[in-house]
């Protein structure tokens, strides 16, 4: 800020206060009403623009306010009556400018204060102040830990149904992985995992309330019916957020104790102190959804298994030995060709006059799930009343928001209201409160996986049927009792599972807190919070009879509760010695938690006693279930901080928590220590210049834990059923452990921050290295010890990593301004030790392959059995698939047989925004790219099986027309590529077809002329006495080739064969916007008004192109996963929302 102050003659005015009374006068301002002022000037910004509207207020020596009043349009403030003496402070406030102060300042009756003061934008970069642990506000300089801040605007600018999804490619050193489509499960993992048995999620803290947030929120009522209902901190509405401060590691976490293991994410809502009178702000978006991209299933094939290989052809009639060329009770297209002008009696046939079912062509339908879905609509309304004078500010805001999913009947909806404000009560004491209630429901959330699942029944229906004939989905006459499908009793008609499947929710939360601060004396403040977090959530699931898993229809409601208390105090002293400034703090915490789960249900495989009627009496006692549990918990913390800072060029800090949990034996005491510096080189060095803005070495070293969850010391009862009429209690099958103690992360980290050429270029690097030990995890036990697992402490995780930032302004000219930053992270994380009789740690396995990791490897690691090959190396055939006698792959199921196959985390993770101005257009991007990584298909497994997957026809050899000796010697001069299995590649030799150049093959007592294929590789002749082969049988196209049906060929028993690289490139977020000029709307009394169009998520690329999402490779459990939540990372079945490209609007406007 700049200021030109002169005291002016009272006999001979200056000629700048007859310019500013002129200018008064003519704009009918205040000065116009009093020729006397005792103070008076001019604001304008850093253009000469004069500001309207900025807040002036005047305080004396004991910070009391005498005075405050609002510049005019012309920018000019006056103060008619101050008091005589001093000294005086003037403080002016405006929104997006910084906010400036004057001090020293006399007054007295024969002179005037004249002022012309300029301000300066904010400069978010420039401000260097963050909020940080237990919401204290630092100077980012000052921070020997790495921290990062995210603006508000970035949750406004492109809406997103889940704050977290805002954020993705915009921080280093986090992972942000979502399940799916609106109001789906979204993970935030910081600097990898630190725990083998939580889920890794970070406390999320909201104006210093703790939010409860977990993401195991998968629930299933009915059988295969796997829900993902979400996770709580979606309820956060984007448009109350002021900014998300990222602690990432330790050393900046550590004033949370035994919660800051995984990280602290800090939202700080918006208040009503940046504005200078009563504002609104309102808002409203729509944006479309439009799917465009879908898997790649074949419509070449009807359904059938080997029924589209005729024997015989009678006009456009074909018979062979199963009677029908198409078979539509069969889970499989590997029926007739379509499309050659063949006829068939189908499902949906007419009748002739006799009744007897007409043929009717085999016709493809190429867009089957495309007709399937809806094109996706989400509304936003937002509309907010600030204000603020010199002691009450206050905020009150309100969202709403609809959306109408891609799978039809599906949507979501929610509400939510917030209040925060603020007291001055006098010059010591103030007070604030924060309250936000919201409500978010739905009347349906699609079941993901298999069964239940709207989009894997649409997926799966044979390309010969039309979706569109399924729409009317009951049986005529029997509508409420049988849907209506090309097999009734086999499939499940996706819109009855879209229509007549139904799982609603609805979530009422309240959180927020009320804070007291007293400023004792001027060195001493002391604080005081009471803060709550509290949710009710009702589950509730109907099924109607017919559905292929639950007959006779099912029905149930969960009930879950949560509620978390928080009372905090925390004394502040601050004084400066010397070169010295010292700030010393000291305070408490005491945390309360309780929580239910009650659910009552249908049991599995049984139903209702009248279909239709959805109500618990509607369930016979025999068939209903019912299951509560509930938890309560309590924790004590004591903590201090020191901050000391050296002439503005050292600072080091030092923190220490001790926590006293009632989850840990005997409610111990677990202290939790940090320290961290920061040194400025250039402050040191004398470095300061327009050139040299910062240089900056900082490192820190922390200490923090996991506590326990409740009920892991000792044997507590659960109800286990009825056994006939007698209720039943049991314990666990878990042995648990009176001596459990927290896990423990050890956090070192160092980094580096340089600021050039004015803060226009911007570098920080990080590197970390975390050590967590303790884990408490389950392995599984001996039976005999009438236990089937035991709580331990054990094991080690090494987690070592690299963050890098680089931003800047390239441009920056009277018009245009160009910003860009980049991001860039690297993470591994080892177990480095397990008990002895634990070699490995399952995260997940799925058929033969899984998710293991062994000591001394990296977390994520995916392996498979093992393939038997020939494995002597004189032989020719070295490397070669040793088949069985039926000519088939063969496996080595031992678990110390395993072959790495990949590891799902990425390589390296790059997120890259740009912001480019010209006036008032703004163009903003944000790119994400994920190299490297792996993740199995379950989709693509089953759609090999069942003939779907058009990506199994790609990969069929077509031998053309070679034969025997000819082939054989083709493939062996290509033994790489066509006989050993490579990747996810292995070789099939022919096909269902003659084009394919399919071979016959033998069927019962049938020998088909084609739709046969082979696998390249050798039989063994013999074994000797050792299980060694005598030697080997060619399977390569020669004589005793052993062919075999196409349709069952598949490599269903080797996970690699579905191993696809998860490397990704997406366009986050794009949008356009341009905000009007203020001459358009002085005229109708608006502040601002802005319009934009946007557009989030599109897939730019895929390493794996077969349509499906790595990002989404989340595999919904209704159990807990060795990952400690519900979801297996890595493996995906049937996640599989379609591609799609959303189009929104955005109008903001403020009065």
């Amino acid at each position: 800020m700049r200021v030109n102050i002169r005291q002016s003659r009272k006999d001979r005015p200056t000629k700048t206060v007859w310019l500013l009374l002129l200018s008064q006068l003519c704009a009918g301002g205040l000065l116009a009403q009093n020729t006397h002022p005792a103070a008076i000037g001019i604001i304008k910004n850093a253009n000469s623009e004069v500001l309207a509207r900025v807040m002036v207020r005047v305080e004396n020596a004991d910070n009391q306010v005498l005075a405050n009043t609002l510049t005019n349009d012309k920018g000019i403030f006056t103060f008619p009556k101050l008091p005589a003496g001093g000294p005086y402070r003037f403080v002016f406030n405006c929104a997006g400018y910084t906010t400036d102060t004057l001090k020293g300042y006399t007054i007295n009756d024969s002179s005037k204060l004249s002022l012309s003061v300029v301000m300066k934008k904010k400069v978010e970069e420039l401000e260097q102040v963050l909020v940080t642990a237990l919401g204290i506000k630092r100077e980012k300089k000052a921070l020997g830990f790495s921290v990062e801040e995210v603006g508000g605007k970035e949750f406004t600018r492109v809406t997103q149904e889940n704050l977290l999804n805002s954020m993705s490619g915009k921080v280093a050193g986090v992972t942000i992985n979502s399940t799916g489509g609106p109001g789906s499960s979204v993970s935030m993992i910081i600097r990898g995992a630190t725990s083998l048995s939580s889920d890794n999620q970070p406390l999320f803290v909201v104006d210093g309330v703790p939010l409860a947030n977990t993401i195991n929120n998968v629930s299933q009522i009915g059988q295969d019916n796997k829900v993902d209902y979400g996770n709580a901190i979606s309820d956060i509405n984007p448009d109350n957020i002021e900014s998300v401060t990222i602690l990432k590691g330790p050393s900046a976490a550590a004033l949370y104790g035994s919660r800051a293991g995984n990280g602290v994410v800090l939202i700080t809502t918006k208040t009503g102190k940046k504005v200078n009178r009563a504002t609104v702000n309102a808002s409203v978006n729509t944006v479309f959804d439009i799917p465009y991209k879908f898997l790649k299933w074949q419509t070449k094939f009807g359904s059938g298994q080997f029924s589209g290989i005729p024997v015989s052809r009678s006009g456009n009639m074909l018979t062979n030995p199963f009677g029908t060329i198409i078979t539509e009770n069969v889970d499989g297209t590997f029926g007739a060709e379509l499309d050659m002008g063949y006829e068939e009696v189908q499902w949906n046939s007419p009748k002739d006059q006799n009744g007897k079912a007409i043929p009717m062509p085999l016709v493809s339908h190429k867009n089957n799930v495309k007709n399937f879905v809806n094109t996706g609509m989400t509304t936003t309304t937002a509309v907010s009343l600030a204000n603020n004078n010199d002691r009450i500010a206050y905020r009150v805001g309100y969202a709403n928001m609809t959306s109408k999913g891609i799978i039809p009947n599906t949507d979501l909806f929610k509400n939510a209201l917030n209040l925060n404000s603020s007291l001055q009560a006098n010059s010591k004491l103030s007070f604030s409160t924060n309250v936000d209630f919201s409500r978010t429901n739905s009347n349906n959330r699609p079941a993901g996986d298999r069964g239940a699942n709207p989009l894997q029944a649409a997926y799966t229906i044979s390309p010969h049927i039309d979706i569109r004939d399924l729409k009317d989905y009951w049986m005529p006459g029997q509508e409420g009792l049988q849907q209506r499908t090309q097999a009734n009793g086999v499939f499940n008609n996706p819109y009855f599972l879209a229509y007549e499947v139904k799982n609603a929710f609805v979530r009422d939360r309240v959180f927020g807190n009320i804070r007291a601060d007293w400023k004792i004396l001027p060195s001493l403040s002391f604080m005081a919070r009471y803060s709550l977090d509290t949710y009710n959530e009702k589950r509730e699931t109907k099924i109607a009879n017919s559905y292929i898993n639950n007959p006779g229809g099912a029905y149930g409601i969960i009930n879950l509760s949560n509620f978390e208390r928080n009372i905090d105090v925390l004394l502040t002293y601050k004084k400066d010695v010397g070169n010295f400034d010292f700030s010393v703090s000291a305070g408490g915490n005491k945390r309360y938690q309780t929580g239910k789960n009650i659910i009552t249900s249908t049991k599995d495989g049984t139903g209702l006693n009248t279909p239709g009627v959805y109500t618990i009496q509607n369930i016979a006692p025999q068939n209903l279930n019912y299951n509560s549990t509930m938890f309560e918990k309590g924790v004590n913390s004591i903590y201090g901080m020191l901050n000391v800072g050296y002439k503005g060029m050292a600072y080091l800090d030092v923190t220490g928590r001790t926590d006293w949990s009632s989850t840990l034996p005997n409610a111990a005491a677990y202290f939790y220590p940090a320290a961290s510096l920061s040194l400025l080189v250039n402050e040191m060095a004398h470095l300061t210049s327009d050139d040299i803005n910062l240089i900056k070495i900082r490192a820190g070293a922390a200490q923090v834990g996991n506590d326990a969850s409740p009920y892991q010391l000792l044997a507590t009862l659960y109800n286990a059923g009825a056994w006939g009429n007698i209720p039943r209690l049991s314990t666990s099958g878990n042995l648990l452990n009176p001596f459990l103690k927290p896990e423990i992360a050890t956090s070192y980290e160092g980094g580096v921050d340089i600021n050039l050429f004015k803060n226009r270029l911007r570098f920080a690097a990080t590197y970390y290295m975390v050590e967590s030990k303790n884990q408490i995890f389950s392995p599984k036990t001996a039976p005999s010890s009438g236990f089937s697992s035991r709580n331990i402490n054990a094991g080690l995780l090494r987690s070592r990593g690299v963050e890098l930032t680089v931003g800047g302004t390239p441009v920056q000219q009277k018009n245009w301004r160009w910003d860009v930053n980049m991001n860039f992270t690297r993470n591994r994380t080892k177990i480095i030790s397990l008990p002895d009789d634990l070699p490995y740690y399952t995260l997940w396995e799925e058929g033969k392959g899984g998710a293991w990791t062994y000591v001394g490897e990296d977390i994520g690691d995916i392996y498979d059995a093992q393939m038997v090959t020939v494995t002597d190396k004189s032989s020719p055939y070295y490397g070669y698939p040793l088949l069985d006698n039926t000519g088939k792959w063969q496996s080595i199921d031992a678990t110390n047989s395993r072959n790495k196959i990949g590891n799902f985390n990425p390589n390296f993770i790059m997120g890259l925004q740009t912001t480019l101005s010209y006036k008032n257009f703004t163009l903003s991007m944000t790119f994400d790219w994920r190299n490297g990584g792996d993740f199995v298909s379950q989709t693509y497994r089953y759609g090999e099986e069942k003939g779907n997957s058009q990506l199994f026809l790609d990969k069929l050899i077509n031998p053309g027309n070679m034969k025997g000796q000819e082939l054989r010697d083709y493939l062996v001069s290509h033994q790489d590529e066509l006989i050993i299995p490579g990747g996810n590649k292995f070789p099939l030799v022919g096909g269902p077809t003659p084009e394919y150049n399919g071979y016959g093959f033998a069927y019962g007592p049938y020998v088909l002329p084609y739709g046969g294929v082979f696998i390249p590789g050798v039989r063994a002749k013999g074994y000797d006495a050792n299980g060694n082969p005598t030697g080997y049988i060619e399977n390569l196209g020669g004589q005793g080739t052993t062919t075999l049906p196409y349709a069952g060929s598949t490599a269903w028993s080797f996970t690699r064969a579905f191993l696809f690289p998860a490397s990704y490139l997406k366009l986050r977020e794009v949008s356009l916007s341009y905000e009007l000029p203020k001459r358009l709307l002085s005229g109708v009394k608006v502040q601002n008004a802005s319009v934009s169009v946007y557009s989030r998520n599109i897939i730019l690329w895929t390493a794996a192109k077969i349509g499906i999402d790595p990002e989404n490779a989340y595999q919904p459990s209704t159990t807990v996963q060795g990952s400690g939540m519900q979801f297996m990372q890595g493996i995906e079945r049937y996640n599989v929302t379609p591609w799609s490209i959303p189009m929104g609007a955005k109008l903001n406007v403020t009065f």
